[in-house]
This record gives C-alpha cells, structure tokens and sequence, in this order.
C-alpha cells in the first residue's frame, strides 16, 4: 500500500467511518463506504492538492459516496416497487418502510442542498464550517439548507 494512502487511512478511517455512519445508520453500511471511500482516495490522490486539508477532502468524498448510496438504494426500490408484482409472494426480504424519513429525503433532495443539510442538521456544523467542507460562502449554505427546508416540508405534504 501506498505510505500516503496509509497515513491517510491510519489518521482519518475513524472520521470517515462516523461521517459514513451518520449519513447511512448502520456499522454495516458505515464499513462498507468506508472501505470505498479510501478506494476512491486512492484513484484520486494524484490529484489532492496538498495544500488542502485531507479532512476535509475525505469529508466530502465520504459525503457524496454516501448520498449517492441513498440515492442508488432509492432508485433500487422505485424499481423493486415497479416490478413487485411479478416476483412470487414473500421474495422481497425486507420492509418497504424501515428507511427512516431523513434519509429518504436526503436521497430525493437536489444534491447541493442535501450536502448543506447534512453538514449542518446532522453533523451540526456551523455555516462557516459547513461553508469550508463544501467549498462556498455562508450564505451560499444559509441559501442551501433554507432550500431544503422548504422542500422537505412540501415533500412531507403531499405524503401526508
């Protein structure tokens, strides 16, 4: 392995796998994408810029693996649903409904807003933190996240 990419892995696989976690919920899960986010930092280490933070850029890398991982099992279920019928009774071997509200939402969400929503809802970051990781102003988050709000809380009306 890679010296680099070791000292990577031994400094922040603890930070990856409680962002991963966070944004997935299950160890399993957290496990997984971290594994896959030190894959995809591996392929792309040529290109950090080593005047950045690797916190950071592992941060957002881990962010967009694991949204698009809800967005992928959205997806997954959209077209399970769509072709449930043709499977044989009892074949699906999970709950429909065990995904809990946030992150389905965050998997429908329009991708900048999601990233701003979970930098900030769940991690808690302030905006000029969340404005560092994601690479924008304050206001740019403060815009995002109010964006998200309000569409979550349209999303949520019309399910009800």
């Amino acid at each position: 392995m890679d010296p680099a990419l070791r000292d990577l892995f031994d400094r922040y696989a603890p930070l990856v796998y409680r962002r991963a976690l966070q944004i997935m919920g299950s160890a399993a899960d957290a496990d997984e994408a971290t594994q896959e986010v030190f894959i995809k930092a591996a392929a792309a280490l040529h290109r950090f810029d080593p005047r950045a933070r690797p916190s950071t850029w592992l941060y957002r890398i881990t962010t967009n693996h694991c949204l698009n991982a809800l967005r992928d099992r959205a997806r997954r279920r959209v077209l399970r649903a769509e072709h449930e019928e043709q499977l044989a009774p009892g074949s699906i071997p999970y709950d429909l409904d065990q995904m809990l509200v946030m992150r389905r939402l965050l998997a429908e969400a329009d991708v900048r807003c999601a990233e701003a929503a979970v930098a900030v809802f769940v991690d808690g970051l302030s905006h000029a933190e969340a404005a560092e990781v994601l690479g924008v102003s304050r206001r740019t988050v403060g815009n995002l996240c109010q964006r998200f709000t309000e569409w979550a809380r349209a999303r949520l009306e019309e399910d009800a």
